[in-house]
């Protein structure tokens, strides 16, 4: 079992940034593609950006320029920064990880983007 740890959400005001770690209790995001999705209420989860094993990285095209995925193998830990934030990136942020068949999330983390 693997446990994944969000952090780093809270508010902030429109135009601002935050940084959101992923923490894992076993190493695999150096062989597992990793994912930040959100849920805003009301709304299903979507992905919002992931890195690969091998470094490549896609993003939601609502996010693309003002966020940025990274990956730090050895403190076993994804980064999403979020900059240039706006009220619609509000959300619960999650972290996602894993190879079929086992697919684990994080409890999330409330992002607030006030205007």
């Amino acid at each position: 079992q693997v446990h994944l740890v969000e952090s780093g959400g809270g508010l902030v005001q429109a135009g601002g940034s935050l940084r959101l770690s992923c923490a894992a209790s076993r190493n695999i995001f150096s062989r597992d593609t990793v994912g930040w999705y959100r849920q805003a209420p009301g709304n299903q989860r979507v992905l919002v950006a992931a890195i690969s094993s091998r470094g490549s990285t896609n993003y939601a095209d609502s996010v693309k320029g003002r966020f940025a995925i990274s990956r730090d193998n050895v403190k076993n830990t994804v980064c999403l920064q979020m900059n240039s934030l706006k009220p619609e990136d509000t959300a619960v942020y999650y972290c996602r990880a894993g190879s079929p068949p086992y697919d684990y999330w994080g409890q999330g983390t409330q992002v607030t983007v006030s205007s």
